[in-house]
């Protein structure tokens, strides 16, 4: 018996999945209900990429070749920074008018028998899901059904920090274009792309063409422009005269157009029985980045090939969301680093051009330095040789000094724990580790944490520098490097667990206390790591404070006698010094705790000492969690200021990492995902940062560092993969510039191995006629 299905909402992605089953089997009944009229929507037009245009080509011809005959094509965006318009090309996109993109597919299901009923409100989802065999919930961002079912479908909403509003101006841009306006209230932005072709005849707005206007701003700016108690024409207006420039004078005009903050959605299910959510009601996706169209297309795309596919309505439906929520998360992920990106838009107005142009085109990881560069080749080079890249350079082997020191390349082996010393002392594995990646190619090698104290260690397993044979041990590793490697240097680490310590090697039980020998643990306040598991530390008293201190001080000599190039001190991801930064571990009611600059002043006090004794020609970077990843914890601009505070006393560079602070932390993992922290810091301060987290390719290192967002990159675990990662980085570039020299012995393996034979010439098979 054929499916009875019930649509609610009849927006692009509702009516598409209503044509696509209806046209799978003609048998179905598909009723659409719509409580506008057929000819109202919102918005002007909508972009669609290739990938998804090919998918409808081969999910339905017909309507493939109706918006064929109505796209807008163009490859080039536009950028305008400070009146200089920089152009990159090579980016093929496809726009058409959103109202003709319905009545595209109101033609469609009407050929196809598909009930459309406009100006009807739909009965309640529950209601449906008893009378058709499937439901489909495409109400939008504002839907009634994800409402109304919320216990299962468990929506998070986000609301962001700017303001945008929806508006069309009466020509076509020659590109999709963004403008940058500085306004004495602040920096607002223009997104702006074409949907309509110039025509020929004389229709009013149609021969000139038309292009989709998006302005936005910070919510702070937008206020304090008066935005707040203007009418939607007077906004229309001023918008208008802010971007003249951009518009060429032309006026802007609205369609139903109102100032509003972008959501975020998201939810933990999509289907509920046989009711299942579909495009805005399901997730959104940041206008910045594209269509959210595309991606509710995309779902009806897969919605019906799983119903066609799968025997069952659960199966399907299942089916559905395995396939699109990986897809879709993704997309997420590459929309909030735009947005975010959007929303500290004062933080780089002030680059170079060519960089800030670069910064806006990577901004979400997806356009990267490599696939730019075949994109478009002379772009790419000018924002090269703006950074200072000698021809056939890739920017990650260009040099970086800190102090006396200079690096060869931009490429840092992050520390790493091995757990794998004997009372402190690092052994032949430290010596194999770590010299193993001193001759990989990395500019910098760093050590895992090394701790002050036998108290200070994490697990028995953890490597010090508080006794003389340590510290013998340590100038072994560092004799090998700067005689095997001589241009890579080596950095120490130096740190103390505080109430994360007393605890087993990560293979036995990360975290987990020890089964007996446990030592006992101190911090800034009685707080466990996590209580019941974890021991209660002692608090640290001003004699306690100075012992540790003095304990950082005695290491630090140990460091220079070992002949280590560079000392990062730890103050991220929970232990010692990042606990009294924290408010979430820092209930001090001393000199110590309470506000930020109270909370700063032991990890500063620290900072001094070592500094101190710490050669003067020698850098000193420092790392730090740059948000807790928990409510009440360090923020953002918490983070700017302890870099701010970090750099006041003399830190050379800062190593911005996140998390790890408290246990119920909730990171957004993701690529590259610690970078935007580093970003902000760096462009909020001017001064030098180790980004680090997830950085796993070259090329994201070559586009962190094109962008601004970093001076250096720490990659962990691409080093335990790949030794000579650096090494191999540079191959894969046809590198062979002194930033990346192969040891001696190693050189005849400095190019790729072949592999199997997957070019051998091929026989004729086809007979070619005259």
């Amino acid at each position: 018996m054929a499916l009875r299905v019930a649509v609610i909402g009849g927006g692009p992605g509702g009516l598409y999945a209503a044509a696509l089953l209806k046209r799978l089997d003609p048998e179905r009944d598909v009723t659409v209900w719509e409580r506008d009229a057929p000819d109202d929507t919102f918005g002007f037009g909508v972009v669609l990429s290739d990938e998804t245009l090919g998918g409808i080509e081969h999910a339905d011809p017909d309507v493939y070749r109706a918006l064929r005959r109505e796209f807008v094509r163009w490859d080039d965006i536009d950028i305008v920074h400070r009146g200089r318009l920089l152009t990159s090309g090579g980016h093929g996109f496809a726009a058409l008018g959103r109202h003709r993109l319905l009545e595209i597919l109101h033609a469609r299901c009407t050929e196809l028998g598909v009930r459309l009923r406009f100006r009807a409100e739909a009965p309640p989802a529950a209601e449906l899901a008893m009378a058709y065999d499937l439901v489909i919930a495409a109400d939008g961002i504002h839907s009634r059904t994800r409402d109304a079912h919320a216990d299962v479908f468990r929506p998070r909403l986000t609301a962001h920090r700017c303001r945008y509003i929806w508006l069309a101006a009466d020509f076509a841009f020659d590109a999709f274009r963004f403008d940058i306006a500085e306004t004495e209230h602040g920096v607002l932005q223009l997104h702006g792309y074409p949907y309509a072709r110039p025509s020929p005849d004389l229709r009013p707005r149609s021969h000139s063409g038309a292009s989709t206007v998006i302005v936005e701003t910070r919510e702070e700016v937008w206020r304090a422009a008066g935005f707040d108690e203007l009418s939607t024409d007077e906004s229309v207006a001023r918008c208008a005269k802010i971007f003249s420039e951009a518009l060429r004078g032309r006026p802007l005009r609205s369609n139903n157009s109102t100032w509003t903050t972008f959501r975020t959605v998201v939810n933990d299910r999509w289907s509920h029985g046989n009711i299942v959510l579909l495009g805005d009601a399901a997730h959104t996706a940041h206008f910045s980045i594209g269509s959210g169209t595309k991606l509710a297309v995309e779902d009806a795309l897969a919605l019906a090939a799983c119903v066609e596919e799968q025997p069952s309505l659960d199966r399907a439906l299942q089916a559905y969301e395995t396939e699109r929520r990986p897809v879709v998360e993704s997309t997420q992920r590459a929309a909030a680093a735009s947005l975010r990106w959007f929303e500290e838009l004062a933080g780089y107005v002030d680059q170079p051009p060519r960089r800030f142009a670069f910064n806006l085109l990577t901004r979400s990881r997806r356009v990267t330095h490599d696939n730019l560069r075949l994109r478009d080749p002379g772009f790419t080079g000018a924002v090269e040789r703006d950074f200072g890249c000698p021809p056939g350079t890739p920017p990650m082997f260009t040099p970086f000094r800190l102090r006396g020191l200079t690096l060869r390349n931009r490429v840092v082996v992050s520390p790493m724990d091995m757990y794998s010393a004997v009372d402190g002392v690092p052994g032949d594995f430290h010596l194999v580790h770590l010299g193993a990646r001193a001759l990989g190619g990395a500019g910098l090698v760093m050590t895992e944490m090394v701790c002050v104290s036998p108290e200070g260690r994490i697990t028995p397993g953890c490597a010090g520098l508080y006794t003389r044979e340590q510290a013998a041990a340590w100038r072994r590793i560092t004799e090998f490097t700067h005689t095997r490697s001589p241009s890579t240097a080596i950095g120490v680490q130096l740190g103390h667990s505080g109430r994360k310590g007393s605890t087993k090697l990560m293979w036995e039980g990360m975290d987990q206390p020890l089964d007996e020998g446990n030592w006992p643990v101190v911090a800034a306040s009685p707080l466990p790591y996590r209580p019941g598991v974890n021991q209660t530390p002692h608090t640290l008293d001003r004699a306690g404070l100075r012992a540790v201190r003095e304990q950082f001080v005695r290491a630090a000599r140990h460091a220079a006698e070992a002949d280590f190039d560079l000392l990062e001190l730890h103050c991220a991801h929970g232990y010692l010094l990042s606990g009294f930064l924290s408010p979430l571990t820092n209930h001090r009611t001393d000199a110590y705790g309470g506000p930020l600059q109270n909370r700063l002043r032991y990890p500063l006090e620290v900072f001094d000492a070592v500094r101190e004794v710490w050669p003067d020609d020698r850098p000193m970077t420092v790392r730090v969690s740059a948000t807790d990843w928990a409510p009440g914890g360090t923020t953002a601009d918490d983070a700017v200021e302890i870099a701010r505070a970090f750099t006041a006393h003399g830190a050379d560079a800062l190593d911005i990492s996140t998390g790890q602070v408290v246990a119920d932390e909730q990171p957004e993992y993701g690529r590259s995902y610690q970078t935007p922290y580093a970003d902000r810091i760096r462009n909020a301060l001017g001064v030098p940062v180790i980004a680090v987290g997830a950085i796993s390719s070259w090329d994201d290192v070559n586009s962190l560092l094109l962008a601004g967002r970093a001076d250096l990159c720490a990659l962990a675990r691409p080093h335990l993969y790949d030794p000579h990662w650096t090494l191999h980085a540079a191959a894969d570039q046809s590198y062979t510039g002194p930033a990346a020299p192969w040891p001696s012995p190693y050189r005849a393996g400095s190019r790729k191995p072949p592999t199997g034979r997957t070019d051998a010439p091929k026989p004729r098979l086809t007979l070619r006629g005259p």
